[in-house]
């Protein structure tokens, strides 16, 4: 069972690079939010597709589903518009707040019942998001605001229809093909605004192939062995990871705030994780 932690961590790391890949196109202008969804998503389906074809010999369908592809799209398309208007700290406390409350939600509905340790966890965790993102924190624009919960709740309902996969990369691959044309449907919408240099269109693909693509896939796999209570929780991991990530790639300096933030939310996690069991 150690796959389980490992795919999570990665597909975690992979969560955290796609952030900053995202937040690196959209801060410097180089492409538009839409095109940047639309390169995003195409460039997963192809990794995938490819992937698919070179694994099964190139006879295996694709599987998935388009309630999945369309909470796919309905994650993607609103999180690179909102981040146009928020700040990343705004944006990252909403998202993370909307994914969490909907897999919580959804996992207290269907019976699980966390007891006190695990929910002391949730809220150590929680702390240490708000305090790691306190000084990005602003008053957010209306629009921009509902987008990002929008946003949040179709990830967390992503990730909810993933527990039951059997067959991640091709349900991964399946999801990523089917929510194409949404996203181009969106960029046509929005052609006017379109913009596209060559810097944007290289970190849309990077994030698309390798942080949304093959993270998607880690986390589909993981998914099948964790509960939601678990799934929702061990995502705050996520901004953390990527301000980790700020540190290493993009010269950012190391706080005392991210020190104490990475302490709670990680400390929240593993609470939240051994609770009941004691594991």
């Amino acid at each position: 069972m150690l796959r389980i932690p490992i795919y999570t961590a990665l597909a975690l790391i992979a969560f955290a690079a796609n952030s900053i890949l995202c937040r690196l196109a959209l801060s410097e202008e180089a492409i538009d939010p839409a095109s940047f969804t639309s390169v995003r998503l195409m460039a997963g389906a192809v990794m995938l597709y490819a992937l698919v074809r070179g694994h099964r010999g190139g006879s295996a369908p694709l599987r998935g589903s388009w309630l999945s592809a369309a909470m796919l799209a309905l994650y993607a398309v609103p999180f690179s518009l909102a981040y146009v208007s928020l700040t990343a700290g705004t944006g990252a406390l909403l998202l993370f707040g909307a994914v969490q409350a909907t897999m919580l939600l959804a996992s207290v509905g269907a019976g699980e019942r966390p007891d006190a340790v695990q929910w002391i966890g949730v809220v150590l965790a929680l702390a240490g998001l708000v305090y790691l993102l306190l000084p990005g924190l602003a008053s957010p624009p209306l629009m921009a605001a509902m987008l990002m919960l929008l946003a949040g709740v179709a990830w967390g309902v992503y990730s909810l229809l993933g527990k039951g996969s059997a067959d991640p990369l091709r349900e991964t691959a399946g999801n990523f093909v089917r929510a194409v044309p949404f996203a181009i449907a969106v960029s046509a919408v929005m052609l006017r605004d379109l913009h596209l240099e060559l810097r944007g269109l290289v970190l849309a693909i990077a994030s698309g192939a390798v942080a949304s693509g093959l993270g998607y896939v880690l986390w589909y796999a993981a998914l099948r062995n964790l509960s939601g209570f678990t799934a929702s929780i061990v995502q705050l991991a996520g901004p953390v990871l990527a301000a980790a990530g700020g540190v290493l790639l993009l010269d950012e300096r190391i706080s005392l705030r991210l020190a104490v933030a990475a302490t709670l939310v990680l400390g929240g996690i593993a609470l939240a994780i051994m609770g009941r069991s004691g594991r």
